[in-house]
């Protein structure tokens, strides 16, 4: 009864935030996400809600296309040395930022060295092969490489490539007020309510962008969502949750876009980050195995997803041409008792989860609650906003956290933040030798079939380490306004407004 009335609260406050936003008319388009995002600042921002709102912001070096095929955006051109280790890029010239300020080689190096440089920034180990960014023309900057790094380029369709302009990223404020060379600038933010761009009008590609704002509002119930979008107050959201696709597909005011996506939830340990108390069970790679096996991933979907989801055991999604063929383990209790016993574990185990704050992840671990504590674990759960979640996992607050990652088209974008030793992402401070080295030299090679052999020797090895324990992958769902044209759902499940408009 608490949840439902806190559910109609929301319902109708979000319901009077409609009713007061700008009406059809003024080409203003309402975006629903399922959470707010973190900082507005793209070297330091983590969240895949961010990422929606960067899309239309900042404009990257590079960008991807529906098919996840590296496409110029403000660089025009690249090539590489033949020893892999220089890339030159050609920018595209005319561009400005936001605040007037020109865009040129100085600029770009300039965004570069930040998210090499900048204190806290989470792009660091993403371009850690990049040793120096050279200005080679007014137009022109040459990258050099301490090692090739065949997943340099996607990495720069992403925040690592994204281009701030430098007088205002010099401010301390940046991330409450971002400046970029989108074609949208920002224009305010009231946290946990919503976040407004406006057209940017002097963007050097405007033709292709036909709104006149786009405003994105963070509801992280579904239901809520889908409600304001069956209402008319939002056009578009993201996060469809498979129990409701049905509904959407039978509104005749609404339409379903779906894809594979590329991202995947887990739950991750916290091995070593912060104070981890030197008894803490889980350093011992065999209870996280343990906890892992009292899980039985195909029952978690057909319960939570309606079988719409896919189990998982690894970060790469069957969309990937790196997906390992290994076949996720069933649950198997006894063999997690055995595991515990020989950790010398005494249970029950008292256990805490941190858990974002919204219905379904609260489903899943109430799923994941009642399957573990079979095998001795008492699991105490830990309702967080997403955001704060992210933070708490970030400075080592947290002993198990179940979160994910919105995946990345070249592996190494889905993988080595989070698994290798010095990764900006790698939460639990996982840390093996062997499994370093067999990431790095991925990085090495351009050949795919090389660089497959050794992501599976890195997924095998993770079965028994278990730093993250996979649960499923993501399908992208989103529900729209029919009168919304032009609307291209990509894997990686990021909203691009090129090109859509509303109908007339």
């Amino acid at each position: 009864m608490i949840v439902r009335n806190s559910l109609l609260t929301v319902l109708g406050s979000v319901m009077l935030l409609g009713a007061a936003l700008p009406a059809q008319a003024e080409s203003v388009l309402r975006i629903g996400l399922g959470a707010d995002p973190d900082m507005l600042d793209p070297h330091l921002a983590r969240t895949y809600y961010g990422r929606f709102v960067f899309a239309s912001l900042c404009d990257r070096l590079v960008d991807v296309d529906e098919n996840l095929k590296v496409v110029p955006g403000l660089a025009k051109e690249w090539s590489w040395s033949e020893d892999g280790k220089t890339l030159t890029m050609n920018l595209r010239d005319g561009v400005t930022f936001h605040d007037g300020e020109k865009f040129d080689a100085a600029a770009a190096k300039f965004s570069l060295d930040r998210a090499l440089t900048l204190p806290g920034s989470l792009r660091k180990s993403e371009i850690s092969s990049v040793e120096s960014v050279e200005v080679t023309g007014p137009m022109q900057i040459t990258l050099h490489l301490k090692t090739p790094d065949s997943a340099l380029l996607m990495q720069l369709t992403d925040r690592a490539g994204a281009m701030l302009a430098p007088t205002a990223a010099k401010k301390p404020d940046f991330a409450a007020h971002p400046v970029c060379s989108g074609p949208y600038k920002f224009d305010s933010r009231v946290s946990q309510d919503r976040i407004v761009l406006s057209r940017f009008d002097n963007y050097w590609n405007k033709g292709a962008y036909h709104f006149d704002k786009v405003i994105y509002l963070p509801i992280p119930d579904a239901s809520v969502r889908l409600a304001n979008l069956r209402a008319g107050d939002l056009d578009l959201s993201e996060g469809i949750v498979p129990s409701d696709v049905k509904t959407v597909e039978n509104d005749g005011k609404l339409k379903l876009a779906k894809v594979t996506g590329l991202g995947y939830q887990g739950i991750t340990f916290n091995i070593n980050n912060g104070k981890v108390p030197a008894n803490d069970p889980f350093k011992d790679a065999r209870v996280r195995e343990a906890f892992s096996l009292a899980i039985d991933r195909e029952a978690l979907n057909q319960v939570v997803f309606e079988g719409l989801y896919a189990p998982a055991n690894q970060a790469f999604s069957p969309a990937s041409p790196y997906h390992v063929n290994l076949p996720v383990p069933p649950r198997d209790v006894e063999k997690a008792k055995a595991l515990l016993k020989a950790a010398g574990v005494q249970t029950p185990i008292t256990v805490s989860l941190l858990v974002p704050n919204n219905p379904t992840s609260q489903q899943v671990a109430q799923v994941l609650q009642a399957m573990t504590a079979e095998a001795g674990f008492n699991v105490n759960l830990q309702m967080t906003e997403f955001a704060t979640l992210l933070d708490r996992q970030q400075s080592g607050d947290f002993q198990l956290s179940y979160s994910g990652w919105s995946g990345r088209p070249d592996p190494d974008g889905s993988i080595f933040g989070f698994i290798h030793s010095k990764g900006t992402l790698n939460d639990g401070r996982y840390s093996n030798a062997q499994v370093d080295d067999w990431l790095t030299q991925a990085r090495l090679h351009n050949d795919p079939a090389t660089r497959k052999g050794l992501y599976e020797n890195v997924v095998k090895q993770l079965q028994t380490d278990m730093p993250i324990a996979y649960l499923y992958f993501e399908p992208r769902i989103f529900g729209l306004n029919k009168k919304v044209e032009g609307f291209k759902p990509y894997p990686d499940g990021i909203v691009r407004l090129a090109g859509m408009t509303f109908a007339k």
